[in-house]
């Protein structure tokens, strides 16, 4: 069974972010079935879901709550346009959303992914100020923060700034302007000589992930609120990997008290279910969308799964669970734990640097040859000890269910730093420089001490 699948994944998948010359000489783990926190393969081996099954899952696989719910939305009805109709779970989701959203965000826009909902963002802003016309209609620039990442749509890459992921397709983009992230003077000055011609900032809240869990500095989120309204520009907030407790309050905004004019969501919103994303947008954004029919002030964007029941079923299960379960109290002694482990993987002479907040985790190994993909070596190792990690290149991710218990937590830490130890004695001296060196020299650290 394991040997058919793998034969058929090779000869006709193609996998995101995957260089396939090297996946197609690998014999990959099959999933199977999971359960709680753990992946099942085929063969019966489990392995702790390091990643949250790429940073969507919070409350574990096969919750029979959300589970329930799925099956009860099945009996009436899978799919059903939003476009002239409506739907109850989609309605009461979005009661739920706002409920539970910084204050003041009000309208509730769905899509199907991260990607989708800030390219509905971006799209929302630029028109919200065309349609105000007069000077207003000269906002048309955006500001992004290097080494961000909102998704792989065009517009969405045109706001990112990570140069690997984003600069093949430089001639595609539009322009931004962008500013070191954590630096509030460098924003500062741009909204200085361009805020006039400004859209919106979109900024991940607190911890850039896909960057390398780049952390900010305390209090800059609260800055970049104040510059953006002195110089009456827009918040973009995307907390499609930040959202639902990852980095231990329900959304990252709420730890500076800032509500963002635009709020991104994604990944934990149905705890991995369905795919489904959210926009939420303040009443002022909303409004400027309102006129009569040949006016043509309606948001011309959709999707043919906008609000698709299923999902939002799977989503209000989800919020549900929360509270039932009262997720947000239970895992900060995880999250305690977890820095409290973390101390002695960053004493590692292994390790460059360790950078967090929340249960969200990035393992710095310094900057090696990336022919030697040592963070590849990394995942491998760890799979052979019964956990699934991702690496960032040479930043090793670890970002576990929202669920993990504590043993399990721990458990996870120790297989990632045995993990480290084992891929960086598999290369030759030659081909590892010396970590007291990238400690200093890494970029992740020159980000630090920059901020």
């Amino acid at each position: 069974m394991s040997r058919s699948v793998a034969e058929l994944d090779h000869e006709h998948l193609w996998h995101p972010f995957t260089q396939q010359r090297g996946w197609v000489e690998e014999d990959p783990i099959v999933v199977e079935r999971a359960e709680g926190t753990d992946l099942i393969d085929v063969d019966g081996d489990r392995y702790i879901d390091g990643t949250s099954s790429l940073w969507c899952n919070v409350h574990g696989h096969r919750h029979p709550t959300i589970d329930a719910a799925i099956r009860e939305q099945l009996d009436r009805v899978a799919h059903s346009t939003m476009l002239g109709l409506t739907h109850a779970p989609a309605a009461e989701l979005a009661e739920r959303l706002v409920e539970i959203a910084p204050p003041g965000l009000s309208r509730v826009f769905y899509s199907d992914a991260g990607s989708t909902a800030t390219e509905i963002a971006l799209k929302m802003a630029f028109q919200y100020w065309r349609q105000r016309g007069g000077q207003h209609a000269r906002r048309t620039s955006f500001v992004g923060l290097a080494e961000g990442y909102h998704g792989d749509t065009i517009g969405a890459v045109s706001l990112g700034g990570i140069d690997l992921f984003h600069g093949a397709y430089e001639p595609l983009l539009f322009h931004k302007h962008c500013v070191p992230a954590g630096d509030a003077a460098a924003l500062g000055a741009v909204l200085d000589e361009h805020g006039e011609e400004i859209a919106a900032v979109i900024v991940e809240p607190l911890v850039q992930g896909a960057g390398g869990i780049l952390v900010q500095p305390p209090g800059y989120l609260r800055r970049v609120r104040e510059l953006c309204d002195a110089h009456d520009v827009l918040l973009i907030a995307d907390e499609v990997a930040t959202g639902f407790g990852r980095t231990g309050t329900m959304f990252a905004c709420e730890q500076e008290r800032v509500t963002p004019d635009l709020l991104c969501l994604g990944k934990g919103l149905t705890n991995g279910y369905m795919p489904l994303a959210a926009t939420l947008a303040t009443e002022r954004i909303y409004e400027g969308f309102l006129g009569e029919y040949e006016e043509y002030r309606t948001f011309f964007h959709g999707h043919t799964f906008t609000g698709n029941p299923l999902a939002c079923a799977a989503a209000i299960a989800n919020l549900e669970v929360f509270e039932e379960e009262r997720t947000l109290l239970r895992i900060q002694p995880k999250i305690r734990l977890l820095h409290e482990l973390l101390a002695d993987v960053a004493a590692m002479d292994e390790v460059a640097e360790v950078r967090g907040r929340g249960l969200m985790v990035g393992i710095d190994l310094g900057g090696h040859d990336p022919s030697l993909r040592m963070g590849h070596r990394v995942t491998l190792a760890a799979r052979e000890r019964g956990a699934i990690v991702r690496p960032l290149g040479d930043t090793v991710v670890l970002m576990p269910p929202l669920a993990i218990s504590h043993a399990d937590l721990t458990r996870l830490v120790e297989i990632t730093a045995e993990s480290i130890r084992e891929a960086v004695a598999s290369a030759t001296p030659a081909e590892v420089p010396a970590i007291h060196e990238e400690r200093s020299a890494s970029p992740a650290a020159q980000r630090r001490d920059a901020a």
